[in-house]
């Protein structure tokens, strides 16, 4: 069992940064892969970024590629994602989620926990 909670978000202006932070809690294993997803109200949950636990590969999404960074914090159990140039449609609630395998990081249903979300909203 692994419980996530997610913390960091607000409401900002286009351009600026935002980091959001997952604590991590529970057995934690080198396998896992540690996902960030968000939904925007009307439309599908969508994924963001992924990092291994173990190695540290990240993954992301074309929507964000060179703007926002995953990482890691083994010793505090904790993922980051520093949003940078934030822009009106970024703004969604932002999920943490961990699965136990590197295939199709992308996909939400291979995910096995979720955090509660924490809202940004990108204001013009």
């Amino acid at each position: 069992q692994v419980q996530l909670v997610e913390s960091g978000g607000g409401l900002v202006q286009a351009g600026v940064s935002l980091r959001l932070s997952c604590a991590a809690s529970g057995r934690i294993f080198s396998s896992y892969v540690m996902g960030w997803f968000r939904q925007a109200p009307g439309k599908e949950r969508e994924f963001v970024a992924a990092v291994t636990w173990s190695g540290g590969y990240t993954f992301y999404a074309d929507s964000v590629n060179g703007r926002f960074t995953i990482s890691r914090d083994n010793a505090k159990n904790t993922v980051y994602l520093q949003m940078n140039s934030l822009k009106p449609e970024d703004t969604a609630v932002y999920y943490c989620a961990v699965r136990n395998t590197i295939m199709a990081v992308r996909l939400a249903p291979g995910y096995d926990y979720w955090g509660q979300g924490t809202q940004v909203t990108v204001s013009s």
